[in-house]
């Protein structure tokens, strides 16, 4: 088995990298001094994959909405002792999440590192189902799901993207729906394990004072070997979505004191790999000069009350979907989109200022330079650029290479009128 060294000049930052035998990709940072360790083992496989080829069989299955999430709940029961049990004994501190496209588990510690490794490689790669613990955990992600549907920030967001998507998944609430959750079978749980959580389509990143070979060695003897090989990439389907936005507007009524306005715009061409992160990188930087607090636009709308510290805004994609979204609580939900709008009306009229451009590429590269100290920040983006075919390490070389030329194009190109859509959580009985 090759180890493969990665260097990053300008990081000054070395990545082992291992494929191992039995399928999956090891990478490991090694960073001398530090006390804390860190690991994570993702699988490439989120919410969006409800539809797919069953690589056994070659039929093209779909299973209800929530499955990926509901795995990851799972994983955590074992026959004997509970997981995060065995991670406490170690002094570990062991968690999971699940997005639209990527399930981690992951833990911390600061001794008995090779301990906790094992115990991580090892209660992922070895499923307790039932039919009764499963039933058993239908009440529990209700629960959950009903938490969120009761949180009026993640109502509004969760009300956006369906306002934005007629088809596409990511409309749907990672977790599911109480209606979807209740028709899971165990069954349909091992499918999707025995499809996704292939060695071939996972990957381990660990970080931290630990010894590369030696962490290699560890995933090589803890990784099982699959009963299957897989002849290629997983297939998986999404609809065809529609380039326009599902609905204008969509409001709510919930308990809050003041209203709150989220808007969306949608990417249709969010692209692939390489490109996807430029495109990405050269948003955010948009959205610095566009929204962000050295605005005229956010002083403006600050001194008018119009909003307050909730206001912030984001852009996130992957190749499936993309989008940007804006917005906090607000005194005057109607003219807060107002003025938004006018001022992106403005900018799409006179262009952008290349100087201010330029200050603020050199502050996201700072950010992103400052952003490097932080273990968790390396391993979970390190895995989630990995899975879209791309390097953590390229992020720097390619935000240098973004020109104020680039700005402009991508201001055009995605901050369309015409592909934008608002959510509105408004107090109940005003």
């Amino acid at each position: 088995m090759e180890i493969k060294l990665v260097h990053n000049e300008l990081l000054q930052e070395t990545v082992h990298q291992a494929r191992l035998p039995q399928g999956g990709e090891v990478f490991v940072l090694r960073k001398p001094g530090f006390q804390k360790k860190y690991a994570v083992f993702s699988t490439k496989y989120g919410s969006l994959d409800s539809k797919f080829r069953n690589p056994g069989t070659g039929e093209v299955v779909a299973v209800p909405d929530g499955i990926a999430h509901f795995l990851e709940h799972k994983l955590f029961e074992s026959e004997d002792q509970p997981v995060f049990d065995r991670f406490a004994e170690l002094g570990a501190s062991a968690n999971a999440y699940t997005s639209y496209t990527v399930t981690s588990y992951l833990f911390s510690c600061t001794d008995l590192f090779p301990q906790a490794l094992a115990t991580l490689l090892d209660f992922v790669q070895k499923p307790y189902l039932t039919d009764e613990n499963v039933e058993k955990e239908k009440g529990i992600i209700e629960q959950e799901l009903q938490m969120y549907a009761d949180s009026p920030s993640r109502r509004v967001y969760t009300n956006l993207l369906r306002a934005l998507y007629h088809d596409n998944p990511v409309r749907i609430e990672i977790g599911g729906t109480v209606e979807s959750i209740y028709k899971i079978t165990k069954d349909d749980l091992y499918l999707c394990y025995n499809t996704f959580y292939h060695p071939a389509n996972m990957a381990l990143f660990v970080i931290g004072d630990v010894d590369p070979d030696e962490v290699i060695a560890l995933a090589n003897e803890h990784i099982l070997e699959p009963k299957r090989q897989l002849s290629g990439p997983i297939e998986r389907f999404y609809p065809e979505e529609s380039a326009t936005v599902r609905q204008e507007q969509v409001q709510e009524e919930m308990v809050v004191s003041r209203p709150i306005l989220y808007l969306g715009i949608k990417d249709n061409h969010p692209g692939t790999g390489v490109e996807m992160l430029r495109q990405s990188l050269v948003t955010n930087i948009l959205h610095k000069m566009l929204f962000g607090p050295t605005t005229e636009l956010y002083t403006k709308l600050y001194e008018a009350g119009l909003i307050d510290e909730s206001f912030g805004s984001f852009y996130t994609s992957e190749p499936q979907y993309g989008f940007t979204m804006l917005g906090g609580e607000t005194s005057d939900p109607k003219r807060l989109m107002a003025e938004i709008q006018a001022d992106l009306e403005d900018k799409l009229t006179k262009g952008l200022d290349e100087q201010d451009f330029m200050r603020q590429k050199r502050q996201a590269i700072g950010e992103f330079l400052h952003a490097f100290d932080s273990l968790e920040f390396i391993a979970n983006n390190f895995i989630r650029y990995h899975f879209r075919g791309v390097s953590l390490f390229d992020y720097v070389g390619i935000l240098e290479g973004i020109t104020p030329q680039d700005g402009e194009k991508r201001l055009r190109q995605h901050f369309a009128p015409d592909r934008m859509a608002a959510s509105l959580v408004l107090p109940k009985g005003r």
